[in-house]
């Protein structure tokens, strides 16, 4: 049995009694000033016997304290988590430019919820995933198309200027708002919305099921009140289990992903040596300037909007079209690392990453953002050159 109910401020409120617990949940926008002050009165109230969070324990660290300075960006690149790193930085970004419009950190209303729950000597508990693995489980999962269009809508968020006003942010906590955002989200990009979403949901649910408390309270993203709920009953019930190890997983690669990384170059060395074959030298040759041209030509129009360091924009040119023939490296990998060496990242730009990843004019300032965006637009270029240039030869070959 739940009953839910909206307090002055807009602030969701949720009360679930199951299986002999009264698990009481508060929704935020993350960046509403409102959450901030409706939490930590929540707390002070209901006193519950455990304070739960949406937060994982890499979040609460970079919370708590800078553990940007400890990053090896030279270790990311070539451990292939160039993407993962980038698509959290944007995620961030995204909330701290909403944030500074309104004078509101994100996270701060989770910050406060720790900070009252220890003022108040209530045991607290973090209850999200680790982020690293939930944008693992959401890559691992999307096919070709679907990490095409993250790609293009995580560039489009890295430079987006679009304001919302204080009202649309509380607005975030309505149910009717939430239901059309996710609905959209799913239609989208349904394995995303699965592993963000749907997985965390659940993984929440149960970690606020297990955290020892009989009259918890958990401070969530209201977007997660409803699938909490439906995790909870269900694991009271004994229809569901509470173990989640399972959403800690990363899933193993198919058949048919691992094989895609050789269909490509595959592909391309085949319409080379036919061409070589059956029109001779002069045709092969200008279809090789045709891969040359578009491959690591648009990597290097990539590195330049990222403005690199012209030896990084070089090495995209005139890696690109090796790399792409390869099923061994990236050229963002390459391009990233170039960067890297020629601009070695300083002490102040981990200490300033939290800012500068909400400007504009940060992504170019900072060394180590400005070094993933070097590697995410050269890579994006030389994607879309393969998916140019390969047409355009079978044009050559088949004319």
């Amino acid at each position: 049995m739940s009953e839910t109910k909206q307090n002055k401020t807009t602030q969701t409120r949720m009360i679930i009694d199951a299986g002999g617990k009264t698990i009481t949940l508060i929704g935020t926008a993350h960046v509403s000033m409102n959450s901030i002050e409706e939490v930590r009165q929540s707390i002070v109230e209901d006193q519950p016997d455990m304070v739960c969070i949406e937060l994982d324990q890499g979040r609460y660290d970079a919370m708590t304290s800078n553990s940007w300075e400890k990053l090896n960006m030279a270790k990311v690149f070539k451990e292939g988590k160039g993407f993962l790193l980038m698509a959290n930085l944007v995620l961030a970004g995204f909330q701290r430019r909403l944030g500074s419009e309104l004078g509101v950190k994100p996270g701060e209303e989770m910050k406060t919820a720790l900070e009252t729950a220890k003022e108040l000597n209530i045991p607290h508990a973090l209850c999200d995933r680790e982020v690293q693995i939930t944008l693992q489980r959401a890559w691992s999962k999307c096919g070709l198309w679907s990490r095409s269009k993250l790609l293009a809508s995580l560039l489009a968020s890295a430079f987006t200027t679009e304001k919302l006003s204080k009202e649309e942010i509380e607005n975030l906590k309505n149910r009717s708002e939430l239901d059309g955002m996710m609905n959209e989200l799913a239609s989208y990009l349904p394995a995303v919305k699965e592993t963000l979403i749907d997985e965390r949901d659940r993984f929440l649910a149960a970690k606020i099921w297990s955290s020892g408390g009989t009259r918890p309270l958990a401070v969530v993203g209201a977007g997660h009140m409803e699938g909490i709920k439906v995790h909870v009953e269900k694991i009271a019930a004994g229809e569901e289990s509470a173990d989640v190890e399972d959403l800690n997983q990363i899933p193993p690669r198919g058949f048919f992903s691992r094989l895609v990384p050789f269909i490509i170059p595959s592909i391309i060395l085949a319409m080379l040596a036919y061409g070589f074959y059956k029109l001779g030298v002069s045709s092969s040759l200008s279809m090789i300037l045709t891969w040359l041209f578009w491959n690591g030509g648009l990597a290097a129009l990539g590195a330049i909007i990222a403005l690199g360091h012209p030896l990084s924009i070089l090495v995209s040119m005139l890696g690109a079209p090796i790399t792409s023939a390869t099923p061994v490296i990236g050229v963002g990998v390459l391009s990233g690392l170039t960067e890297i060496y020629l601009r070695k990242p300083r002490v102040e730009d981990a200490q300033s990453i939290n800012d500068d990843i909400g400007s504009l004019k940060g992504l170019y300032r900072n060394r180590i953002i400005h070094a993933l965006l070097v590697f995410f637009l050269s890579s994006l270029g030389s994607m879309a050159g393969t998916f140019i240039a390969i047409p355009s030869i079978a044009g050559q070959l088949f004319k």
